[in-house]
């Protein structure tokens, strides 16, 4: 079933309540576009289990920082991680939900998915627009039997303070010096070209809609929406699909223990299969909340989500946390969200 590509609204799980409604929870949180399609699937089987609902806004990593530094929600979602010192001037504690692939998606007459063939720099180039139709030189040398077609790349990008955008111009500051000269690596950046979409629906939705246009999304998008994704060639020069082996060999390096704050940026590792824009999906949350019980729901469903969550999220193409991290993060809960 296809996302609707321009959703926004908040998800709530429609299912039968188990039990009384007057004492289910509504858990509130905003944030991160990237997790929307493993988050509503999680809240629908939640509620289907224990009657609680995921009231979760899908509105981008940005302005789900916002909500939550307003104490607007009970927890906030980014897939760009705070540094220690910003968590500790706000009082909040975030760790890694989920992870997963963000892809470039064209849609180009001809193309299927995993054909075209993308490296760091050309992508980076085509983002600065440096290359401007499909049959330059640099994307020929690259698909040497594509028949490209001498039109001009609309260029798709968001147009929100995006988690998403920081991933992916995190990756193309490391695979580019003109790019990390003259763009670097934010949640929102002066883009040099481009049309702006709000989320990961919005981009996916005008890739779609345009024809000889690139973007760059989630893989749940782009997979749920049949969109055409590249290949890319990563760090070792070695060509990849984005798959959820290809995933977790960018995770493997991830040194989750001795970060402070969780905090681990996956883009651009080492390793011949290792996909080049890999990234984990954070939560932030009060370590002294003021609604302590609303606090105390929405770390149940968490740990729900670590519990019995790992097989659904294969099946949307994440990558669950490894058990030694959930562990970690469990502990994470008890030492510094006071719930009581």
């Amino acid at each position: 079933m296809q996302l609707n590509l321009m959703m926004r609204v908040a998800v709530v799980a429609a299912t039968a309540v188990v039990g009384s409604a007057a004492n289910a929870a509504e858990i509130t949180g905003a944030g991160a576009t990237f997790p929307f399609p493993i988050y509503s699937k999680w809240a629908d089987a939640y509620k289907k289990e224990t009657g609680d609902s995921l009231n979760y806004q899908s509105i981008g990593s940005g302005a789900g920082i916002k909500q939550i530094q307003a104490k607007t929600v009970t927890f906030g979602a980014t897939d760009m991680p705070l540094k220690a010192e910003a968590l500790k001037k706000d009082g909040l504690v975030q760790w890694p939900m989920v992870m997963g692939g963000i892809v470039a998606v064209v849609n180009l007459d001809g193309i299927k998915p995993g054909e075209l063939m993308l490296d760091g720099g050309t992508l980076a180039d085509i983002y600065l627009g440096k290359i401007k139709k499909w049959d330059d030189e640099a994307i020929k040398k690259l698909n040497p039997s594509l028949a490209l077609p001498s039109t001009a790349i609309t260029v798709v990008r968001r147009s929100d303070g995006s988690g998403t955008t920081f991933n992916f111009t995190d990756y193309l500051s490391k695979a580019s010096k003109d790019w990390a000269d003259k763009v670097g690596a934010d949640s929102a950046v002066e883009w040099p070209v481009g049309v702006g979409a709000k989320g990961n629906d919005g981009v996916a939705g005008n890739v779609a809609q345009t024809k000889n246009s690139i973007g760059y999304v989630e893989y749940a998008f782009a997979k749920q929406n049949k969109l055409t994704h590249t290949g890319m060639i990563n760090k070792a020069g070695k060509k990849v699909e984005p798959t959820v082996a290809a995933f977790q060999a960018a995770a493997a390096n991830a040194d989750w223990a001795n970060a402070p704050g969780y905090y681990q940026i996956l883009t651009n590792q080492p390793g011949e299969s290792s996909w080049p824009i890999t990234a984990a999906t954070f939560i932030l949350m009060y370590g002294e909340p003021t609604d302590k019980a609303a606090s105390a729901d929405a770390i149940k469903f968490f740990d729900w989500a670590f519990s019995k969550g790992d097989k659904m999220a294969e099946e949307l193409d994440y990558i669950p946390m490894p058990q030694s991290v959930t562990g970690l993060i469990r502990k994470t809960w008890t030492a510094e969200v006071k719930n009581k």
